[in-house]
């Protein structure tokens, strides 16, 4: 009954959307494509064909209808309310990686894992550090993603973007405006692909940078456990990690999210937990953390939609 009361609302959204060759699908569930599996549904999910699509619907589309782009939810906490307005998500059409002499170019939606095997495999060294993280390029780009020394900063050469009116942009490192886990292109830009450079190297000594890479990773992250990577930013001189534990966080629970015991900068979804526990989670250690070294914490996981209670922004 209640899909039946909600779907005349769908339709209408969908209704007042332009047409498209890829598939718009109305209350598309989100829980299942994230990491931390939570979160309500899309009110509308679009999964455009390819670039002509995605500029042809940015174009058509009505100016009030807020869009939102979602990756593989690697670092994504989607509250329990769930998302107005399309979410976007950049499928097959945007995968693309091509490699060039020592440098790869990708697309937005190509896995950085993927990316950095096909670097390996030409003999491109320098990319290495896409091992360690959970996403895709274009989600890297949106926060200069980072991992073992090296961040997307220290190795872009261009990337390219569609604003809200499905404008191309192609934008230099300077122009991306990178900080610390952040790039100052505006919130409404879609990034398409970038353009990655290394220098060569021997393939197997970059295998085996990358093996150790994982390894690290599996030694010290819950990377099994349904969680959503880095929670924090680390602080100027500080790791954020070490904050918390000193705060007494670790293994700290709400209903059922927990500040994981192997490495308290992770908050894992222990089976039942709500977006709303998680976030009420984060927002405690926080708190704490102000209260026992005077540091306010970043949110690294990005936090999108709405809670069903009103509780969080």
């Amino acid at each position: 009954m209640m899909a039946a009361t909600q779907l005349p609302q769908q339709q209408g959204l969908i209704a007042r959307l332009p047409a498209v060759r890829g598939r718009l699908t109305a209350d598309a569930g989100l829980a299942d494509i994230t990491w931390f599996r939570v979160g309500g549904p899309a009110e509308v999910m679009f999964r455009p064909a390819d670039r002509e699509d995605l500029i042809a619907f940015l174009r058509g589309k009505p100016a009030d209808v807020p869009v939102t782009v979602l990756g593989v939810g690697s670092n994504t906490l989607v509250r329990d309310g769930g998302v107005p307005g399309v979410v976007i998500r950049l499928g097959r059409g945007f995968v693309e990686i091509e490699a060039e002499g020592d440098e790869v170019e990708a697309g937005a939606g190509a896995l950085d894992v993927n990316v950095a095997q096909t670097a390996q495999m030409h003999g491109i060294a320098g990319l290495e550090f896409l091992r360690g993280i959970p996403g895709t390029i274009g989600g890297g780009l949106r926060m200069n993603a980072g991992a073992y020394g090296t961040e997307f900063k220290d190795v872009l050469v261009w990337a390219e973007a569609l604003d809200e009116q499905g404008n191309l942009h192609r934008l230099s490192p300077v122009e991306m405006k990178f900080g610390y886990r952040h790039c100052g292109v505006p919130e409404t830009w879609i990034f398409l692909r970038a353009r990655l450079k290394g220098q060569a190297g021997d393939p197997a000594a970059i295998k085996a940078r990358m093996d150790a890479i994982q390894a690290a990773r599996e030694g010290s992250q819950p990377i099994r456990a349904r969680t959503g990577g880095s929670t924090f930013a680390n602080p100027d001189g500080h790791k954020a990690w070490q904050l918390v534990d000193a705060a007494g966080c670790r293994g700290l629970v709400v209903g059922d999210a927990q500040v994981s015991e192997q490495h308290c900068n992770f908050l894992i979804n222990r089976g039942n937990a709500t977006a709303a526990d998680l976030e009420t989670l984060g927002e405690t250690v926080r708190e704490k953390v102000k209260a026992q070294s005077g540091i306010e914490l970043r949110w690294e996981i990005r936090r999108i939609g709405r809670p069903k209670d009103g509780s969080h922004g």
